[in-house]
């Protein structure tokens, strides 16, 4: 009971939404190129299923190079900043600085820095995208500790990398994964959208683009649904992992 009451309401809403899509373009006439029926665009995926997977895996190598990357630098960097509340007050703005670059800016100055072939900028361009929210989310978690664990560390004369480790890092799990989880979407979306930019055309962004030059909309939107299914099926393994590192959670 408790799997349907979590699952069968955004199913029936999806579906829903899907009918009345597939209606409105058939009895409105819309043409393709503004917006294709959901019938089409399945069409073509199933068709393009092969070409969909191969780019899926090609942006998602890149996705989660990104994710791991900047989670790892973002739970450093929180780690070392939460050190001295002077530097972690001054640390939040120069991340907001980072994040609000934008995508359309990073994307073909790193593709000039490195090579036409080189995965390296479109990886380079999700792991800045996903260090805002881990660090934030991390640091938040870091300052909030429990002055009773404080003292009991103090009484064993913990040093303060002992004390992060063992005690701050571990009560900051349930932060560092709801950064994680913005994270894990966005480091999708990065992924893909830097493909509009040049380099290897090999993934869902640049599939996406030459679809829609070529006026196959249905085809291009079908790379649109393999983005979705990928950033999904990154949320979801965020998720698990979750549950993984925080059984008690689950259980709560």
């Amino acid at each position: 009971m408790r799997w349907a009451r979590t699952v069968l309401p955004p199913v029936v809403v999806g579906v829903l939404g899907l009918a009345g899509w597939e209606l409105t373009v058939k009895l409105g006439r819309i043409a393709p190129f503004i917006l294709p029926a959901p019938s089409a665009i399945w069409a073509e995926l199933v068709e393009q299923r092969g070409n969909v997977l191969d780019a899926a895996l090609a942006s998602g190598a890149n996705a989660l190079a990104g994710l791991i990357g900047g989670t790892v630098v973002a739970v450093l960097a929180a780690l070392l900043t939460s050190q001295a509340r002077w530097l972690s007050d001054v640390s939040v703005p120069f991340a907001a600085v980072v994040n609000a670059l934008p995508i359309i800016a990073l994307a073909p100055i790193l593709n000039n820095m490195f090579d036409s072939t080189s995965s390296v900028p479109r990886r380079l361009v999700a792991g800045i995208i996903v260090f805002f929210p881990v660090f934030v989310n991390t640091l938040r978690g870091l300052r909030e500790v429990d002055p009773t664990h404080r003292e009991l560390m103090d009484s064993y004369a913990a040093g303060g990398w002992k004390f992060a480790r063992l005690v701050r890092l571990p009560s900051a799990l349930p932060h560092l994964f709801t950064g994680l989880r913005q994270a894990s979407s966005l480091a999708v979306i990065a992924a893909v959208v830097a493909e509009y930019f040049g380099g290897l055309q090999d993934g869902l962004g640049a599939r996406i683009t030459s679809a829609a030059a070529f006026t196959a909309y249905p085809r291009a939107w079908a790379f649109v649904a393999g983005a979705c299914a990928l950033g999904l099926a990154f949320y979801l393994t965020t998720l698990l992992l979750e549950r993984l590192a925080m059984p008690w959670k689950a259980r709560s």
